[in-house]
């Protein structure tokens, strides 16, 4: 057990709280970029929508590996377009506007994202570590 504010807190425990600060960042991020309920649920990987709802409402329960490696590309994301712009609106607004480099092809950020696939999520984040410099 690791000890957490003096207190023992069990491995599963610990993983819970983390999933669900993970869930709470996320939807905070996608409520920022104005996404819909359904789109939200394609970053996640599509769960059923009583699970997805479940985790709206802040309840974890169990996700899946594949579920928070979602999570963690869309935080990656959410950080590094605060750090490439100063002003928090231009940052959420960048992920739908249209762009002409090479991983979207005219399309914004979001529709590559939508695909549905994890490795889109993977090509966005890794382009944005690229034009900030790097992993900071």
């Amino acid at each position: 057990m690791a000890a957490q504010g003096g207190a023992a807190v069990a491995p599963g425990e610990a993983e819970g709280r983390a999933a669900r600060a993970g869930l709470s960042a996320f939807f905070a991020i996608v409520e920022a970029w104005g996404l819909k309920d359904e789109e939200k649920r394609v970053l996640l990987g599509r769960p059923s929508k009583a699970t997805f709802y479940r985790w709206k409402a802040g309840a974890t329960g169990h996700p899946s590996a594949d579920t928070l490696e979602r999570v963690s590309y869309i935080l990656g994301i959410y950080r590094a377009l605060q750090i490439l712009f100063k002003d928090a609106k231009l940052a959420d607004g960048w992920v739908r506007r249209p762009n002409t480099a090479s991983p979207f092809g005219g399309r914004s950020a979001l529709d590559r994202m939508l695909s549905g696939n994890v490795a889109d999520l993977f090509v966005v984040r890794r382009y944005l570590d690229a034009e900030r410099g790097g992993w900071a």
